[in-house]
């Protein structure tokens, strides 16, 4: 593997998450507190997150937490989930044991930059933009033309990041059915499924229809506990997560066992918590939609599908990075310029911004940016 390069959004996040008054742009639901979590908690699991000892836990992960995310799918068992420290250790670790110096990969574009930068770093890969003039969508000939004998992976992610598309069904069952006939691996990241507008129409985990599926979960996105660092892969074969519980052993070796606890608790009240944080998306989506109907010459705004995120387009002459930089620096706002999700695969929206609405607290930085285009105007 070669060295990877700086990873731009989190390099980004690292110099103004934790400083900006207005964080607009994040990816995760509101998160909770541990005593509102713990609340939520039968006796039993209370008492077995308060008196656990805090030793070592199973590298697979905790039997009965890996019980728990099963049940979130339709069919499959504990022993087809393997837990990860958070989502990035799990593509890291997919990546690693699927691919090799004589594979090649397939990735959707624009993405989140490991799911490009890992592949690249292993063997060759090839990018496939999603379409924004067709609602960000993937052109499934598209993907067809880029497979090689070699091909091995294909990567996708939807809700997408930074759009929140959805990929429309009949899409999807065609892509599976092309990787099918070319015995293709697909690696979804599914971080965001159930999160988005209530209405949201969300797609089947790959792992529940596809047998060479890799479905990528977390508990920091649509459950917003990013904080507990616990994600894991589903998948129908068990040779290939044993092959990354191996590679887990040079990685984390095991996840954090209070973390655990409360994943446990949390999915126990998956319904309550996603109910929770898709009445916030439902909440502040139209604030946006309202923001941007103010200011139709300087922004084009595409409603998302799902997830709690947002790609506009910026029409201003200087520039989204200027502007991005102009709005944390002068109003303390928070955004993510598109040049932050540009491909070494090909090209990559420059003129666009990745926004939030799943948190609380979207008025104040509305009226932020409000006050700040005011002020330059």
């Amino acid at each position: 593997m070669t060295t990877l390069p700086d990873f731009r959004l989190e390099t980004h996040f690292a110099k103004w998450e934790f400083k900006a008054r207005h964080h607009m742009t994040a990816s995760d639901a509101e998160s909770m507190s541990l005593p509102e979590l713990l609340a939520m908690a039968s006796p039993e699991d209370r008492e077995g997150f308060e008196n656990m000892w805090l030793g070592y836990t199973e590298t697979f992960g905790a039997p009965d937490l890996r019980a728990a995310i099963a049940a979130t799918y339709a069919d499959q068992s504990a022993d087809n989930i393997l837990c990860f420290a958070g989502a990035s250790e799990g593509i890291f670790a997919a990546n690693t044991v699927l691919l090799d110096a004589d594979s090649h990969a397939i990735v959707v574009t624009p993405n989140y930059q490991s799911h490009e930068s890992l592949p690249l770093a292993i063997c060759e890969a090839t990018g496939v933009p999603l379409d924004p003039y067709d609602n960000w969508s993937l052109d499934i000939d598209r993907v067809r033309e880029a497979i090689r004998p070699n091909t091995r992976l294909l990567t996708i992610n939807f809700p997408h990041n930074p759009t929140g598309a959805i990929l429309p069904r009949d899409r999807y069952d065609a892509l599976i059915t092309l990787c099918r006939q070319h015995g293709i691996w697909i690696l979804h990241d599914e971080i965001f499924n159930g999160l988005g507008p209530s209405d949201a129409d969300h797609l089947p985990f790959i792992a529940d229809v596809y047998e060479r599926g890799l479905s990528l979960g977390v508990m920091s996105k649509s459950y917003g506990l990013p904080g507990l660092r616990v994600g894991w892969i589903a998948c129908q074969d068990r040779e290939v997560l044993s092959r990354m519980e191996r590679m887990k052993h040079y990685l984390s070796i095991c996840n954090s066992g209070p973390s655990e606890r409360l994943a446990l608790i949390a999915l126990k009240n998956r319904a309550k918590i996603l109910a929770r944080n898709c009445a916030i998306v439902d909440e502040n989506l139209p604030k946006w939609d309202a923001f941007f109907a103010r200011h139709p010459d300087l922004f084009e705004w595409q409603r998302p599908d799902g997830a709690c995120m947002g790609f506009p387009r910026y029409l201003g002459t200087d520039g989204v990075e200027e502007f991005a930089r102009k709005l944390v620096e002068q109003a303390g706002v928070l955004l993510l310029p598109s040049t932050i999700y540009r491909s070494d695969l090909g090209p990559t929206p420059i003129d666009r911004f990745r926004l939030g609405f799943g948190r609380r607290g979207l008025d104040d930085g509305l009226a932020a940016m409000e006050a700040h285009l005011a002020r330059a105007g």
